[in-house]
């Protein structure tokens, strides 16, 4: 009983440190994780296309952002652009390059919070052999579990206008603008959680 005395005060003490939040690490989920971009073309249009993203972790801490960061690989040669020899002249040498360099890679070096829910990732971008920094505006959507309850995602949104020819994307100048405006929109999934593949169809159903 003496030292059941001594050991509640030294729980009590304890469990508010306890209850700290501390970094959590989400693997993206390819099937629910995007990336759209449109660029002018000629002036008649924009034009859309859409990439994967095929693996890539998140590490977010709730209370400290700074201790934050994310890393992503994209698949070049997945480019859709709703048309088949469109999508091969994008992939070409003098576009995206896929032959030579099939992926793409994201790789952040700081995250820092703006307000509750936004913020900006600072990173590098790798794309067809050039790494320049690109910073990240971003906003957290939900982090929760899913309507089944299978496992714990984090959503975040973010935009970003990237300059094609500082990465060596220097043709079609004439009918291709240089400026692409990019869209992330990332559903990552708390690590121990991935959901089973026979869980893909129905977790996100409506709910009945």
């Amino acid at each position: 009983m003496r030292h059941t005395r001594h050991l509640l005060p030294a729980l009590l003490a304890l469990a508010p440190l306890a209850a700290m939040a501390t970094p959590v690490t989400y693997s993206i989920d390819p099937v629910h994780s995007q990336v759209v971009f449109n660029v002018d073309h000629n002036g008649f249009s924009r034009s859309f296309g859409r990439l994967r993203i095929t693996e890539g972790t998140v590490v977010f801490d709730r209370d400290d952002w700074s201790k934050s960061s994310v890393q992503a690989t994209i698949d070049l040669a997945s480019v859709d652009m709703g048309d088949t020899e469109w999508d091969k002249a994008v992939r070409g040498s003098s576009l995206l390059d896929s032959d030579k360099g099939r992926t793409a890679h994201y790789v952040s070096e700081s995250v820092e919070k703006r307000s509750d829910d936004e913020g900006v990732v600072h990173g590098k971008l790798t794309l067809r052999g050039t790494t320049l920094p690109v910073d990240l505006p971003f906003r957290v959507n939900r982090v929760g579990k899913t309507i089944y309850g299978l496992h714990t995602v984090a959503g975040f949104s973010s935009q970003v206008t990237l300059d094609r020819t500082a990465y060596g994307m220097t043709a079609n100048r004439g009918s291709i603008g240089t400026d692409v405006s990019v869209w992330l929109e990332i559903e990552a999934i708390r690590g121990g959680e991935a959901p089973r593949s026979n869980d893909k169809e129905t977790s996100d159903a409506p709910a009945q």
